[in-house]
């Protein structure tokens, strides 16, 4: 593949609902453009971009891709990304770097919930996009009713660049508003003819392409006064002004494809190069000797690369995949500016699906991949030493989902332990933690098939057989009253040397969060100094097991008011077991009572659902805090204990047909009501026994 200049680089990432066709029009872009020569399928399990074994087995897309196509002497870099929403930590990564983004929608079907959940990523990185409605060779496709839910549910106008010509199985091109021709498909998918418009789309194509002269002109003062003086626009100013609407996301724009049959992919290639901005055209953020600034993609600039996806081979080892924003990157010694380590760059290449295409260097604007770097991460930039560059890292989504983790085999903690730590670095989304409340390590992740999927990879990669279960709840006990001189002897007389120690404590509840105090206030002495820290011992061993269910108690204070000490058997050990035992004759009397932890979830869902989700968390015993309006959607701020959220994805997603979302985090504890306590105490009994 020859050297592109950084001008004629296109970047261009294709998200959508799932199975919308995604890794179809990429395929057909790739072999509309001569890059392959044969078109793989998804049902077949021979594309490009899908060539993980698990994406082939599943028929869908798990990570984002990165294939390469060369169209009209220019270089396009298509990443392809995950429909499904447990994966969006992908598509974070691709919208990170990139200049442009094909949001899909299928002819039928117009906009789904992951479509809105895509579009709210691309507005995030401000991404300059279009829509393409594909399949429109589907039987109920039809392109006006599919846009007007762009307008309904994404609240934006998509602008038609090309009209469909035919409609079902007799889709067989598209009339381009550009040029006002009509262009025709041969059943290759390859083969186009332009011709005339056909006579019954002539005066929907006028009107259709004096909206987008309109909107071109619009988007540049120049060209608007043109268009008010003369009431026309070349063909070139009308591109001009797309350019320069789309990418200031003043102009979406919409096309029509057939993408397994190729109909309409040479429209859409062409409007990449086209409208869409290189990396030279749009300059980013960057931090530069701790000051922020903007670096231009000048080749010859300083180095700059960004690493937005790590893969681990457990042969090959780690695999970066990198996108660079400014300067060259060859083989040579990098500073990862992120870790403030140094890297060594082997041979770097660029990546067709899963395989490598030879480059000697890398330029700014372009993707490539190196292997076997030592410390380098996803989110890392790699800059060199002289000229410290830090790019921003992604935002990646917080995970929502955990589950418990344990190996299939006895005595695979390690392998597991291993396999999780490796997939961990490939995907940042996902987190392995380890709750020693409840001594269950835990994987948590975007969903349940998130989860799945990853140990289906510690499966097929690390021989590491896993299995998931819900995980406990870490309860813990407090109380909630003051006991005052709670009076403890021990004594212990077995025939040699014995053991006494007598204490006298006062137990109170303290505010929430406060966790254990323990106070000396033996005035003289009635328990000698030495034995006084033994009482705390025994207090903090006897809490840890708590008096209710065997949780650890918290949020009190035990203050030791008076004792006694023998001047033989008193010793450390019979001061511990005097204070455990004041302990839990005080807590006995104290209220004791469950405490749960309590979420914080934000809600996002559509306006008409609000009322099913909101009776669904009252339900839940949850409480709803607020609510803010976003648009056409709503907001729902919630408290809602922990105990009650474990299926909470998959309800949300029944409810709202996938088009509500939500965040939690820890937000406090607070008292379990009685007969939650009574059910969470005789079910620990049930396990005891």
């Amino acid at each position: 593949m020859k050297q592109y200049q950084t001008d004629a680089i296109r970047n261009i990432a294709a998200v959508a609902h799932a199975d919308v066709g995604k890794t179809s029009l990429i395929e057909a872009m790739l072999y509309h453009a001569g890059a392959i020569h044969k078109m793989g399928s998804v049902n077949e399990g021979d594309t490009v971009s899908d060539y993980d074994p698990d994406e082939v087995e599943r028929k869908t897309t798990l990570a984002v891709t990165p294939c390469v196509a060369e169209w009209k002497d220019h270089k396009l870099n298509l990443l392809d990304t995950p429909g499904y929403e447990d994966f969006y930590g992908e598509v974070e990564s691709a919208l990170r770097v990139v200049e442009g983004a094909l949001v899909l929608i299928d002819g039928e079907r117009g906009v789904e919930g992951g479509t809105e959940k895509v579009w709210a990523l691309v507005k995030k990185y401000e991404t300059p996009c279009a829509i393409v409605v594909n399949r429109m060779d589907g039987e109920q496709a039809e392109s006006q009713k599919a846009l007007a839910t762009v307008e309904e549910i994404l609240e934006t106008t998509a602008l038609p660049l090309n009209l469909p010509i035919g409609g079902g199985q007799a889709f067989e091109g598209v009339v381009d508003l550009l040029t006002m021709r009509a262009l025709t498909y041969g059943a290759d998918g390859k083969t186009v003819t332009e011709g005339d418009i056909p006579d019954d789309l002539a005066g929907l194509a006028e009107e259709a392409r004096e909206a987008l002269v309109e909107a071109a002109a619009e988007s540049d003062e120049e060209l608007l006064d043109k268009y008010f003086e003369d009431g026309e626009l070349s063909d070139a100013e009308v591109a001009r002004g797309l350019k320069t609407g789309i990418r200031e996301g003043l102009i979406v724009p919409a096309l029509h494809v057939a993408a397994e049959k190729g109909v309409g992919v040479s429209a859409v290639l062409d409007f990449i190069t086209a409208c869409l901005p290189s990396p030279a055209d749009v300059p980013v953020k960057a931090a530069v000797n701790g000051e922020e600034t903007e670096i231009e993609a000048d080749a010859d600039g300083p180095l700059a690369a960004f690493v937005y996806k790590t893969i681990f081979d457990p042969y090959a080892g780690r695999l970066s995949l990198f996108r660079v924003y400014s300067g060259s990157l060859g083989v040579e010694n990098v500073q990862n500016t992120t870790r403030a380590a140094s890297e060594r760059v082997g041979k770097v290449a660029h990546r067709q699906g899963g395989q490598d295409v030879d480059a000697s260097v890398i330029v700014a604007g372009d993707f490539g991949a190196v292997a076997k770097l030592a410390d380098t991460a996803t989110g890392d930039t790699l800059a060199r030493a002289e000229a410290p560059i830090h790019l921003p890292p992604v935002e990646f989504p917080r995970p929502a989902y955990s589950r418990a983790v344990f190996p299939e085999r006895e005595g695979d903690d390690d392998r597991l332990s291993t396999a999780l730590s490796r997939l961990a670095e490939e995907d940042p989304t996902l987190h392995v933690t380890r709750n020693n409340e409840t001594d269950q390590t835990l994987l948590e992740g975007l969903g349940d098939q998130h989860l799945t999927m990853a140990l289906a990879k510690a499966k097929r990669k690390f021989n590491a057989n896993a299995r998931l279960d819900l995980p406990k709840i870490a309860y813990r006990e407090t109380i909630t009253k003051t006991v005052k001189e709670v009076d403890y002897t021990h004594r212990k007389q077995t025939g040699g040397a014995g053991q006494y120690a007598k204490v006298v404590i006062t137990m109170e509840p303290t505010a929430r969060g406060d966790g254990y105090e323990f106070v000396d206030k033996i005035f003289g002495g009635a328990i000698d100094q030495q034995f006084r820290p033994s009482v705390d011992k025994g207090v903090k061993q006897a809490m840890a097991e708590g008096v209710i269910a065997g949780y650890p108690m918290v949020d009190f204070r035990v203050t030791l008011v008076d004792g006694k000490t023998h001047p033989v058997d008193s010793k450390d050990i019979a001061f511990q077991t005097a204070g455990r035992g004041a302990f839990r004759e005080a807590a006995a009397k104290a209220g004791a009572v469950l405490l749960e932890p309590i979420m914080s979830v934000n809600i996002l869902v559509p306006e008409e659902m609000m009322g099913d989700v909101i009776g669904d968390m009252n339900g839940r015993r949850g409480r709803v805090m607020g609510m803010e309006q976003v648009g056409r959607r709503q907001v729902i701020q919630a408290t809602v204990p922990l105990a009650e959220m474990s299926r909470y994805q998959t309800d949300l997603k029944s409810m709202t047909s996938a088009r509500g979302s939500y965040t939690m985090e820890l937000s406090h504890y607070e008292a379990v009501p009685g007969d939650v306590q009574e059910k969470i105490v005789a079910m620990n009994e049930a396990e005891e026994e």
